[in-house]
């Protein structure tokens, strides 16, 4: 174990399964203990399955693995209570909160702006940004105790750095990301509490590959595949590659996380394959 993050204690949301699932991973590999937040039942009005308890221990099980202590939490990040109630106590069993991964997060049915409800609008900022200011607000406290300074990483997007149609409340979502981190970056600065976000292109998690995400890159196609999607969403990239593993988003999010970033804040990084340049 290189121990990059050895002795530390990071809390990750969206944990159960995709980006969340392997940045507990990579974390634990690298010494971490973890706090895994995420909610298992079903989210509503996603036109794809969302997590599950059985994926949260799925996660438990690979961290457990590698020998690390994790406590998963069953909170959904807009319930501000709940949310603050587990992360005390985790955080009083495990002793310390040094990391923040603040990665929980939907997509949705694509639409034009203008025509979707006050619902659909409401539902996407409430967990892609108010979910990420709780996160931080129920961490922060507990980081500051701690005095040795620490690492808070933003889950944003290409979209939280650039315009995409049909998914206005996303991108708004994300965008709302980046402004809440170069503020946080500010305020924290001080106490030594670095604040960045990380801007993945298309990641190959459940989130993307459905058939609602294939339909919005080709809606030629009544019935498209992943097969279909993937020259579709090369053409973003700059690199000749139609999206990135997670893998690739969790060695950002370490190398944000450990002391080789130790100077780096208030930026917002790309692992988008050259999307937002393009």
């Amino acid at each position: 174990m290189a121990g990059r993050v050895a002795s530390k204690v990071a809390l990750i949301t969206g944990a159960a399964r995709g980006q969340g699932r392997s940045h507990a991973v990579r974390l634990a590999e690298e010494g971490a203990d973890i706090i895994a937040v995420d909610v298992t039942t079903q989210i509503e009005n996603m036109p794809y399955r969302t997590g599950t308890a059985e994926e949260m221990a799925e996660t438990v099980a690979e961290v457990e693995k590698l020998d690390r202590r994790i406590i998963a939490l069953d909170v959904d990040v807009r319930n501000l209570d709940a949310l603050t109630a587990g992360v005390d106590a985790a955080v009083a069993e495990l002793g310390r909160l040094d990391i923040v991964s603040a990665n929980a997060g939907i997509g949705g049915t694509p639409q034009l702006t203008h025509e979707m409800s006050d619902e659909t609008w409401q539902q996407m900022i409430d967990i892609n940004l108010t979910g990420v200011w709780h996160t931080v607000k129920v961490s922060v406290p507990h980081i500051l105790v701690g005095g040795r300074g620490g690492a808070i990483v933003l889950t944003s997007s290409a979209a939280g750095l650039q315009a995409y149609p049909n998914i206005g409340h996303y991108v708004s979502a994300k965008h709302g990301v980046v402004g809440l981190m170069k503020t946080l970056a500010v305020e924290l600065g001080p106490q030594r509490i670095r604040v960045n976000s990380l801007h993945p292109t298309q990641v190959d998690t459940p989130m993307i590959m459905n058939e609602a995400s294939w339909k919005l890159f080709r809606p030629d196609l009544e019935n498209p595949t992943r097969e279909d999607f993937a020259p579709a969403s090369q053409s973003m990239n700059a690199l000749p590659i139609p999206w990135v593993e997670p893998v690739d988003v969790s060695n950002a999010l370490l190398f944000l996380a450990s002391d080789e970033g130790r100077y780096v804040t208030g930026v917002p990084l790309p692992i988008d394959a050259g999307c937002v340049v393009k």
